[in-house]
């Protein structure tokens, strides 16, 4: 009988057609999914403006691999001040200009982008991994304590390997530790080996030399979950053909499959440790909202201060254009009053060059109209060259009256400041995810204790001879005989155990948790700060706008008296009573105290501004 299996095996040592069959097919299989894959991964994906959601794996399978398209950068104004312009001239009210602003505004639309990153840091985070950082965003260190820069879990996966296929059983100690991250991850492997080797003995063999081919195709799952539970299962399959004399089967089909579940207990257990940084991507999204608010609030504030510098601008002309025609009419006057003897020619003179003066205040007053005009127009055009040189700006707006607008009171100020400040809101939200980082490093504080359970299953088919009348005769089995094998169990596996650690001192989990608290108390120093720097911003602006509202009233007294004394002295001069110069003094006081009130105007406006800035209220409508 060894005798006819020694004659015959050697002419089935290497049945090459059937060698990688299944395994083979199933590789092929593999292979056109791939390049679909990365086919599919050079195609857009649809716009989607919530990055925190990413592409939905079902139905279209392929799209978490695609390559997603994100919205052009938007240069052009969403706004466009063509209709606007009439005449070449655009008109311009502050209600007009805050829309513009809030729409075209560079500033404003560069950190709006922000939230789309604060977005992305969600869907990393959902994924187990780190959130990034975002603009305003604060990361504590303490979340990172024992990996820094890692995120959650681990994207290798666990499994146990069985002995099938072996010459000889064996028992083992078996160990397990978590597994995967938060996005489940599948994992195929597939390759093909030929082999031939040059043997010492004939004992195990019954040749001396040995040429073995091996297919193998192995898949894997592993997937962690946020209560601090993984699972990784393992599918391996292998078919080997050998030159050997003396195997059960050949070729041998070996597949096994493992199931492993692992729980953490103590350290690194419980669905607040492990969403930790989802709380903070989440927690992230609020703060760059809020520095949007911010950026939003200190550009409208700077737009509204443009604003207003250009009609304070506008009245200087207004004002210098009136002192330069009356200036120009006394000097027709004394002319005629000179020519017909009743006047000296040095008051002629006089008058002359009074009129140059105001005409080069006049000029003075146009140019900062013009330095004006193009620092409003940066804050409501994304496209500056184009409307610089061909549009002009006219505020329709008028510089406000303190009279018709009384002032706050101080306490509602400060409540409301304190209430609505978006630097305020941003930093509670940091303090917030210190309060994290302090639970996070306060369980790492605990040992590690992990417990783990294991069913794996094995199973060995293939080609083997048998006996029959006839004599020895080959029967044939495959991957199917050896997955029958697998799916009734007949060559298990059963483990569970648990893995307990204990770090002696624990200096490093100590250190960790000492740090996040100094940097949580680091936080509360500078939240304190903050809110007193507010307080001062609101009271200084209380100060300026009660005072500015002062000045205002002052100067429209002063502006009152002089214009009555101008109109007089002018009386005097018709009724020879006075001098062309007095009458040139009493003309320059009007103009001082003119050009004094558009200021005292303009210093209120612009303290209104400030208080709505230190308060929150910018924008808020």
């Amino acid at each position: 009988m060894k005798s006819m299996m020694n004659q015959r095996l050697p002419e089935r040592a290497l049945p090459r057609r059937r060698l990688t069959a299944v395994p083979l097919r199933a590789f092929l299989m593999f292979c056109t999914v791939l390049f679909l894959t990365v086919t599919a991964a050079g195609q857009p994906a649809p716009k989607d403006t919530d990055y925190s959601k990413g592409p939905a794996w079902f139905p279209n399978v392929f799209a978490p691999y695609r390559v997603q398209s994100l919205p052009p950068v938007a240069l052009t104004d969403p706004v466009d001040l063509a209709p606007l312009i009439i005449d070449g001239k655009l008109q311009l009210s502050l209600e007009q200009l805050r829309s513009l602003v809030l729409r075209n505004n560079l500033d404003i639309a560069s950190t709006t982008q922000n939230t789309a990153m604060a977005e992305t840091d969600v869907l990393r985070a959902r994924g187990g991994g780190a959130p990034r950082g975002a603009p305003g965003v604060r990361v504590p260190s303490g979340l990172f304590a024992g990996a820094i820069g890692a995120g959650v879990g681990d994207a290798t996966t666990a499994g146990g390997a069985t002995g099938a296929g072996g010459i000889t059983g064996n028992a083992r100690q078996v160990t397990a530790r978590p597994r995967g991250t938060f996005d489940p991850s599948i994992a195929l492997n597939f390759s093909y080996d030929r082999t031939e080797s040059p043997l010492n003995t004939l004992v195990v063999a019954g040749v001396p030399t040995v040429l073995t081919s091996t297919t193998a195709l192995q898949a894997r799952f592993a997937q962690a979950f946020t209560s601090g539970t993984s699972v990784s299962v393992s599918l391996n399959n292998q078919k080997q053909t050998s030159s050997q004399q003396f195997l059960r089967f050949n070729p041998a089909i070996v597949s096994s499959f493992s199931l492993i579940v692992t729980q953490q207990l103590l350290n690194g257990a419980g669905f607040d440790v492990n969403r930790r940084f989802l709380t903070i991507a989440e927690r992230g999204k609020k703060i760059t909202t809020e520095a949007v608010r911010q950026q939003v609030m200190t550009t409208l504030s700077q737009a509204e201060t443009l604003y207003w510098d250009l009609v304070a601008a506008r009245d200087n002309v207004l004002v210098s254009e009136k002192s330069l025609q009356v200036a120009e009419q006394l000097y027709e006057d004394n002319r005629e009053r000179e020519a017909a003897g009743a006047l000296s020619k040095i008051e002629v003179f006089t008058a002359a060059s009074e009129a140059s003066a105001r005409r080069r205040d006049l000029i003075a007053a146009r140019t900062v109209f013009e330095l004006r005009e193009t620092d409003l127009k940066t804050a409501v055009t994304r496209d500056v060259a184009r409307i610089v040189e061909s549009v002009r700006v006219e505020p329709t707006d008028s510089l406000p009256d303190p009279r018709t607008q009384p002032v706050p009171r101080l306490e509602d100020m400060l409540a409301f400041a304190l209430e609505n400040r978006p630097e305020l809101r941003q930093s509670e939200a940091n303090l917030q995810n210190q309060d994290v980082a302090i639970r996070y490093t306060a369980n790492l504080l605990k040992p590690t204790l992990v417990l783990f359970g294991m069913v794996n299953s094995a199973g060995l088919y293939g080609d083997r001879l048998a006996d029959s009348p006839a004599g020895p005769i080959i029967v044939n089995g495959g991957l199917g005989s050896a997955w029958g094998q697998l799916g009734r169990f007949e060559y298990p596996e059963y483990a569970f155990g648990f893995s307990l650690q204990f770090p002696m001192l624990n200096r490093s989990a100590q250190a960790d948790h000492a740090r996040a608290k100094i940097e949580k108390q680091q936080a509360e120093t500078s939240l304190q700060q903050l809110r007193n720097q507010i307080r001062l911003e609101v009271r200084n602006a209380m100060i300026l706008l009660t005072q500015s509202s002062a000045q205002v009233q002052s100067a429209l007294k002063a502006v009152e008296l002089r214009d009555r004394s101008f109109q007089e002295e002018e009386e005097k001069l018709r009724a020879g009573l006075s001098t062309p110069y007095e009458l040139i003094r009493r003309q320059r006081d009007l103009m001082a105290a003119r050009l004094e009130e558009v200021r005292a105007r303009t210093n209120y406006a612009k303290a209104r501004v400030a208080l709505d800035r230190a308060t929150g209220r910018t924008g808020e409508n």
